[in-house]
């Protein structure tokens, strides 16, 4: 019966590709290996975290009839895969994740709700060791004291370091043996005072950017400033000076998006992203600098519910990953997003690594695009919307 589910489901509205799979052999481990934790557990003491597309949620759900579990997924494309799964199969979720009517499952964030009262979590493990330590910490904090987790991923993705991760919260942690290139690393008895460990968010301060940076664990390139968005940053003062408004399009961490109020006061300032832990993390980034009364962050798919010709200026660091899968139709899908909330004679800046030559697809997607700087490793394009 949960094989008919699995192949019933799809990635959608991801990106398609090759590479994506709505379910695979470590979503059936993890599921297999919970097994005896599930059976029996009284609703609302399950707790899924990572869950791409839904085979976590709705597998563990159709196995055992789990009642008002709780679920975590990062990414909003996979937290809206979930529910379209949810709903095409037989109802089994709300359709809409603000539903707190208890159900089958609930979407909420990465925090003390999630897991408060939990006796067995599953986790799809996140490459980032932060990540980790962040949701460990989360479990060891607020769970059930009798809680066990069961955490697990392709094991070209796995590292010891991820066993001393679980270890700072947990007593024992011990690995499964390895089934179809997965494993599941099993993690118990919550340690009665967690490690010391990074309080999250995280803040480092800049100076030579004047801001104080922060971010959750998912978050891309933590606190720290990637160099490509550095390498922007460097230009930011140039990008249409007469522009009133603009959109952070991908906003990660906020940086771009703080550069530009702390720099333009005359800017209202948009950002957005799909990740919970960036937008999260933008919040208080922004915060942070003190420039919460000018810039606004909202977690969307690309410029979702901005309306179409109403944007001055459009900033974007575009990445080129869907999860662990190298996906190159990621920027392209942000170049469109960005086109259609651009007023004519409004402009893109981008930066990008130069080997993937984004500037012929720029100028197809946006209009005429004309480079502002290069480096040994990025480039800096300005487009026009027509």
């Amino acid at each position: 019966m949960t094989e008919d589910l699995f192949a019933a489901l799809r990635c959608e509205p991801e990106i398609a590709s090759p590479d994506l799979v709505a379910v695979d052999a470590a979503d059936r481990l993890i599921l297999d290996e919970a097994g005896p934790l599930l059976s029996g557990t009284a609703p609302g003491s399950v707790a899924v975290v990572g869950d791409r597309y839904g085979a976590l949620t709705l597998g563990a759900v159709r196995r055992h009839g789990l009642r008002d579990v709780r679920v975590h997924t990062d990414r909003l494309t996979g937290e809206s895969a979930l529910l379209a799964n949810a709903a095409r199969l037989d109802g089994a979720g709300p359709a809409d994740p603000e539903d707190t009517v208890p159900g089958r499952f609930r979407v909420r964030g990465l925090d003390a709700e999630l897991m408060t009262g939990a006796r067995a979590v599953l986790l799809r493990l996140p490459r980032s060791l932060d990540a980790l330590d962040e949701i460990a910490a989360l479990i060891a904090r607020h769970a059930s004291p009798e809680v066990a987790v069961v955490a697990g991923g392709r094991e070209k993705h796995l590292t010891r370091a991820m066993n001393e991760v679980l270890g700072r919260s947990f007593t024992e942690v011990r690995a499964s043996r390895g089934r179809q290139k997965s494993r599941v690393l099993h993690a118990s008895g919550v340690r009665g005072v967690p490690a010391p460990g990074p309080e999250w968010p995280r803040r480092v301060t800049h100076p030579e950017l004047g801001l104080t940076v922060c971010a959750h664990g998912a978050a891309f390139a933590g606190t720290k400033v990637d160099i490509g968005t550095r390498f922007l940053v460097e230009h930011l003062d140039a990008a249409l000076p007469e522009a009133r408004t603009a959109v952070d399009l991908g906003c990660g961490t906020g940086i771009l998006a703080a550069t530009l109020a702390s720099r333009r006061p005359e800017l209202s300032v948009l950002a957005t992203d799909e990740s919970w832990a960036a937008v999260e993390s933008a919040w208080a980034t922004v915060a942070a600098n003190g420039l919460d009364d000018r810039v606004r962050v909202r977690r969307a798919l690309g410029t979702a519910g901005i309306e179409e010709a109403s944007v001055d200026l459009v900033v974007l660091n575009p990445p080129f990953h869907v999860g662990a899968a190298v996906e190159d139709r990621v920027a392209p899908e942000l170049f469109a997003a960005a086109a259609r909330v651009l007023r004519p004679g409004g402009e893109l800046w981008s930066v990008w690594n130069s080997g993937l030559g984004y500037r012929p697809r720029l100028q197809g997607i946006v209009g005429p695009t004309r480079q502002i700087a290069r480096n040994s490793k990025f480039t800096v394009t300005a487009s026009v919307r027509r």
